[in-house]
């Protein structure tokens, strides 16, 4: 009976520990890091994804702002040891009675803007910590979006090749830093050195490789606005990539033309139609038809504006305005009928 009691209590413990070690997984799910990463891995994964939601960056995204919350709220756990130590072990509900008792640090649920001040500048010690790691050069693509994609939001597939680090035979000194030391040159006299200490990392390789990436075209974008891509830029031995940017440039169209929110377009009429009237229409970038008709007399090179019809702005549901501009198209010879027939109508 003691014999399986014992191993009753074997199960229920390996229970527990099993799904402690579930709910523990969730920090580092949300940091994309395993359970064992380093403090480096950490910061690093912490920095790439804060900024990459940051809502300054995903204006009125509400997903982009609980995801920036949650990387923030993983961060500040995983981030300090102690916390870390008591949420691999007890889970969610370890640091909150942890909190409870006035632990080091205070309470859970800081300020998540706070806490990305004090990592990329408002608090000195880890943000000359995080300028220390060497970065690679970013990448800048300039990239031609066609008008319609840029008025409906698309996707374009590129394709990219870059050189990537790869583990290669034998050894190499790496993570180079100045050391410094005091030696004794006589009674209560010292000499302060300073000596390069390096370490020995697995030997590397740079391959080439390519792949396509999905370049994600919203409506609105303006000439010169980037879509980047975090550590897809120059490999930096030692440190970290650079960044991949696509900088978006508008693409000739064969019948409309953008400046800013504003499409301009320019249509040929007759002039006889110049002179009536006429009803005629254009189709636009999505295929709807827009009426530019009139009753009225139209001059060579006039201007009409149709107000809504450019293109949409930015992240908003606003749209700029249509310029259309109409070119007369007169007949090249008149008969002496047609002569005297326009002299009594118009003379």
């Amino acid at each position: 009976m003691a014999h399986l009691g014992t191993k009753l209590l074997f199960l229920l413990s390996a229970l527990c520990y099993a799904l402690i070690a579930a709910a523990g997984n969730n920090y580092y799910d949300i940091l994309q890091v395993p359970k064992g990463a380093s403090d480096e891995q950490i910061k690093r994964s912490y920095r790439k994804l804060a900024l990459k939601y940051h809502p300054d960056k995903n204006p009125g995204n509400e997903e982009a702002n609980k995801k920036f919350a949650e990387i923030n709220n993983a961060y500040e756990v995983l981030s300090d040891s102690e916390k870390r130590n008591i949420y691999d072990k007890y889970g969610e509900d370890g640091l909150k009675q942890f909190a409870a008792g006035g632990g080091r640090g205070g309470g859970m649920g800081m300020n998540p803007f706070d806490i990305f001040e004090d990592f990329f500048g408002g608090g000195r010690g880890r943000a000359e910590e995080e300028e220390q790691i060497p970065k690679g050069d970013d990448v800048i693509v300039e990239l031609d979006a066609t008008l319609e994609d840029l008025y409906m939001g698309g996707t374009l597939k590129v394709w990219r090749e870059k050189n990537v680090i790869k583990p290669a035979p034998g050894k190499r000194r790496c993570n180079c830093r100045n050391e410094v030391y005091h030696r004794q040159i006589g009674p209560g006299m010292f000499q302060q050195m300073t000596e390069q200490v390096c370490e020995q990392c697995q030997n590397i390789k740079f391959e080439r490789e390519g792949y396509f990436l999905t370049v994600d075209i919203e409506k609105g974008m303006q000439d010169g606005q980037e879509v980047g891509f975090f550590e897809d830029g120059e490999p930096k031995v030692d440190g970290e990539s650079g960044d991949l940017k696509f900088r978006i440039r508008t693409a000739p169209h064969d019948h409309f033309r953008r400046e800013g929110n504003d499409l301009h377009t320019t249509v040929t009429i007759t002039l006889v139609q110049a002179l009536v009237g006429f009803e005629k229409t254009i189709k636009h970038l999505d295929d709807h038809l827009v009426d530019i008709s009139t009753k009225g007399i139209t001059k060579p090179k006039e201007v009409r504006k149709f107000k809504g019809e450019g293109m949409p702005l930015y992240l908003s549901t606003k749209k700029g305005d249509l310029y259309v501009i109409f070119e007369v198209l007169f007949p090249t010879s008149l008969t002496e009928d047609q002569k005297t027939k326009i002299k009594a109508v118009l003379g």
